[in-house]
């Protein structure tokens, strides 16, 4: 989906081993590691209070999950790791203090985050400045890694980014594809939030789908925090469109949908992953029967690797929803511990002294990254893209979302 400077390190020397404190807010129940140990801190930032918090809190107990069971195996030998999450809110301004602050935390050997496409283009530089790896598990505009002229001239913007989410130029002509394929769907009205995220999908669906022979009816367009979509769903009914496409997130979608299908409009609305959360049906209640979205990946119930994380999030009664991201900010986390791990093994199993050579360290291992996650193969490409482009269509049926397609687009 998806939207939403460098520091010498505090030394103190102990036995030859560094020992880093860690500071923030909504910090990991961790206690830290003993005297004689290293407090490695991740940063993770997404929004975890208002709008998107649902998908928000999935990715910060993504990331606490694999954190702690890289404690509890010792995967780094002497390496406490702690997680330092804040909320962005899902705004960019946000998202650059968050990263401003990671930066500034003497502890933080990388980050993990955002949540939102937009968000992500404001932290980008910050981190790109101070060397430090940002991992996303769920930004999709795929400017965010090859540039603004991707579709004809793909040049990478910053080596400190990657994401083990695939991208909107797949997630478009994927969602496109069913729709006229399976769907049998001719005639679509295309709207979008005019986010970063929400308008370079419906973009790249409207794309697709008239390229599959598709009629696209009209487009229009909301604000984020609407609530009133009554003219909206007038210009809908009177389209003849026999399908409603939205980029952006459940917030908007779920009563878009509900006042669509109050007035009459009786037609699926389709979305991206921004939509994928059970917060969407629980807002929209039986007007979301039928509806689809599409979403990264398999479903996480289903991978075998993942049942473990399934379990631990369930049992621990973490909020928000695992579904969407927490399998995604699983290893993005543990693609960060990979390669702490890989640095302090080329140290004679010593973390290094100096903050700055790590975090540079750690953006080389993080691109080197080759390991079998709980979400699939964990590795990037030239641009920091995964490696792994599997894609799966959810519709809703008797309340909750059903994978019904998984597979893959081929964009070209």
């Amino acid at each position: 989906m998806r939207q939403r400077s460098l520091i010498a390190i505090t030394a103190a020397l102990s036995a030859g081993a560094l020992t880093l404190t860690a500071c923030g807010s909504r910090d990991s129940d961790d206690k830290g590691s003993d005297s004689s140990g290293t407090t490695i801190t991740i940063g993770v930032s997404a929004p975890l209070s208002g709008e998107n918090s649902t998908t928000g809190l999935g990715i910060q107990y993504g990331a606490q999950i694999a954190a702690d069971d890289a404690n509890s195996k010792k995967l780094v030998d002497g390496v406490t790791f702690k997680i330092k999450a804040l909320d962005d809110k899902a705004q960019p301004a946000n998202g650059q203090q968050n990263a401003t602050a990671l930066v500034g935390d003497k502890t933080v050997v990388a980050a993990v985050g955002p949540l939102n496409s937009g968000v992500a283009q404001s932290m980008q530089q910050v981190f790109a400045s101070a060397n430090m790896a940002q991992v996303s598990p769920s930004n999709t505009n795929p400017e965010l890694t090859m540039g603004k002229n991707w579709q004809t001239d793909p040049k990478r913007p910053y080596k400190t980014y990657f994401r083990t989410a695939t991208t909107d130029a797949l997630q478009g002509g994927f969602a496109a594809e069913y729709a006229y394929t399976d769907l049998k769907k001719k005639k679509v009205f295309v709207v979008d939030d005019k986010q970063t995220y929400g308008a370079g999908l419906a973009k790249l669906f409207n794309e697709a789908f008239t390229k599959l022979g598709g009629k696209v009816v009209a487009t229009d367009h909301v604000n984020t925090g609407d609530k009133d979509f009554s003219s909206l769903v007038t210009k809908i009914k009177n389209s003849g469109a026999d399908l409603l496409y939205y980029g952006g997130q459940y917030d908007e979608s779920a009563l878009i949908t509900k006042q669509m299908k109050d007035a009459g409009v009786e037609i699926p609305l389709f979305g991206g992953d921004g939509m994928f959360a059970t917060t969407y049906i629980e807002t929209a209640g039986e007007a979301s029967e039928g509806d689809l979205a599409t979403a990264i990946g398999v479903p996480v119930d289903t991978l075998p690797a993942a049942k473990s994380f399934v379990e631990t999030y369930k049992s621990k009664g973490y909020k928000g929803d695992y579904g969407a991201y927490g399998a995604y900010s699983y290893d993005a986390t543990m693609a960060i511990i990979n390669a702490v791990k890989a640095a302090v093994d080329a140290n004679d199993g010593k973390v290094p002294d100096d903050m700055n050579a790590l975090r540079s360290t750690v953006v080389d291992g993080v691109q080197k990254s080759d390991f079998e996650g709980i979400s699939g193969k964990v590795s990037f490409d030239e641009f920091g893209d995964t490696t792994n482009k599997q894609l799966t269509v959810y519709q809703v049926e008797k309340g909750a979302w059903k994978a019904v397609k998984t597979g893959t687009y081929d964009a070209g």
